[in-house]
Formats: C-alpha cells, structure tokens, sequence
C-alpha cells in the first residue's frame, strides 16, 4: 500500500460570504456567481462527509483551517458539528488540529470558550490601530470595525484561545512601520505575520491599496530594526522565523523564500517576470543577513547544549 505524504484541508465552508467588504478584498466577487436563491453554504452531509473521508487516509495528524470569505459567520453551531464528526469519524489516537481565520468581529464568549475548549489556533485579521485599520476593513454598511474586532480578541485573551495577528500591508500603513509594530507591541500581540497587498486592476496596473516593491523593502527593514533591537527572543514575525529556519535547517517554509516564486507578478506575466516585490525582499535582505546570521549562529550554540 503506498504511503500518502501528510496534507492539511484548507476548507471555505461559507465561500466568499463575510460581514464585512474590505476594499482590498479579493475574494467578495465570487459571490457575483452564487445564483439567486442559493446559499454558498457547505451543508451538514457534505461537511461531514469530507471530514469522514479525510480522516480515512492513515496519517499522523489530521489538520483543518477554516477560512472565507468569514468563517464565523456560520455561527458556533457548524464549529459544534464539525468537531463532533472529527470525533466520530477520528482512528484511534489521531492527533487532530484545528486553526480560524477570522476578522473576529462576531466571535463572542460561548464561541471564544469553545475554541480555548477545542485548542482552535485563530489568525485574526488586525491592520493596525483604528485610523489604518478603518481604512480600508468595513462592514457591509461602510461602518468601522476596530472596536469590534478587539472586542473579539479580549473574548479570545479571557477564554485564553491563542491567536496571532495577520496584517495585511497597503498603501496606507505601509507609510508607519514603527508605529504599527509599537502598537502591536504594547498590546502585547507576540505572534505577528505581515502580508503584502499587491492586487492588479483590468489594466494590469497596481491598485491603489497595493505596495510597491521599494515600500515593502522599506517596511521591512524597520520592523527588523525594531525587532531585532528588543524583541527577536519575545515577538514572532513569521517571515523573520522563516528566515531563521531556513539559516538552521535549510528547509523553505514560505513560497516567496523559494527560487522560482509564482506570487506577486502582474497578470499574465512570462515566466522570468520577477515578482512586483522582487526590489524589497532585495534591500531587505541586504539590510538585516548579517544579524540573521548571528541569530542563526546563536540558535545553532543553544541547541548544541
């Protein structure tokens, strides 16, 4: 019998439907092909029967992410049912994982105790304090949603669910890194993974949230600063953790790290066509390898004793 290499799911139960309609969104239109009538909504049989299907394949772990659109806003029953059909349809002695992605403007208590119950690991959509944040994450009736979500993270931080925090990087907070990461900083938000906004209109040109490549490189390269100064033993930063395992072990644990990335080129870009980001992640590393290597070389002596 031939061995499957572990993969995890990466499940949209409610498609692209969310609460909100940020407008740098890329995923909203899809709903523009559910018919009328329709709810792009997965049902109990087919949740239950991907779950019991998966979990039929002999592996380790057994891994679930839960995205949209916004996942939450199936409410805590379809979270409910799903953990009951990985217990039911679970081998003996699986390990199973669960993670959320989530603007967490809907998460409440009895939803916060469930995940903190379920060991449910949460990436929660945070764009930095209120007047970045605001800018561009709405809600469907164009109101702000900052005081939301962080009513949503001190559920989390009171039923002790860990999260970390996604930020999406756009023409707006791109302009203050120093200010971003002091206020993810001083809320305590340890676990921190930015992402770079960089979407093209019908014309092939950048839009106006996206970043250019010398705004990413520039945005780095103070948030390593800052990080490297006083928190590289405290805060992760995914990418910077990525690095530090790439300088260790030698293993990729990020596309954009790899010799050939697909992501961040124009539409209809030829093979060769380096990535829109190609100037940043260049400064950026020329920046900061020195202190990643001592940082390496660092981690390399710990785990020698």
């Amino acid at each position: 019998m031939n061995r499957v290499k572990p993969f995890s799911l990466l499940i949209k139960p409610a498609s692209a439907s969310c609460n909100l309609r940020c407008e740098y969104c890329f995923y909203i239109d899809h709903l523009d092909y559910v018919r009328p009538g329709d709810k792009p909504v997965m049902s109990d049989n087919i949740l239950e029967k991907m779950i019991k299907d998966y979990m039929k394949i002999p592996m380790p772990e057994y891994s679930f992410t839960w995205q949209g659109g916004e996942p939450t806003i199936l409410g805590l029953g379809f979270f409910k049912k799903a953990v009951d059909f990985q217990k039911k349809h679970a081998p003996p002695n699986a390990v199973i994982t669960n993670a959320l992605q989530t603007n967490a403007t809907l998460i409440d208590k009895p939803m916060a105790d469930f995940f903190a119950k379920h060991n449910f690991l949460l990436g929660v959509s945070l764009d930095g304090p209120k007047e970045f944040h605001n800018k561009y994450r709405l809600t469907v009736s164009g109101d702000p949603t900052h005081n939301k979500v962080m009513q949503g993270i001190e559920h989390l931080r009171q039923a002790k669910v860990e999260f970390n925090i996604l930020c999406l990087v756009n023409s707006d907070n791109v302009k203050s890194p120093g200010e971003l990461y002091k206020y993810y900083r001083d809320k305590g938000f340890n676990f921190l993974q930015f992402i770079p906004c960089v979407e093209y209109d019908d014309k092939g040109e950048l839009t106006h949230y996206s970043i250019t490549g010398v705004q990413w490189g520039e945005f780095l390269c103070k948030i390593f600063d800052m990080w490297y100064r006083k928190d590289s033993g405290r805060v992760s930063i995914r990418h910077f953790d990525s690095v530090l395992n790439y300088l260790v072990k030698g293993i990729y644990t990020q596309c954009t790290m790899d010799r050939d990335c697909q992501k961040m080129r124009g539409p209809n870009a030829e093979s060769g066509i380096l990535s829109a980001l190609c100037d940043g992640w260049q400064m950026f590393y020329k920046h900061t390898i020195d202190r990643f290597n001592q940082l390496a070389n660092a981690i390399r002596e710990e785990n020698r004793v």
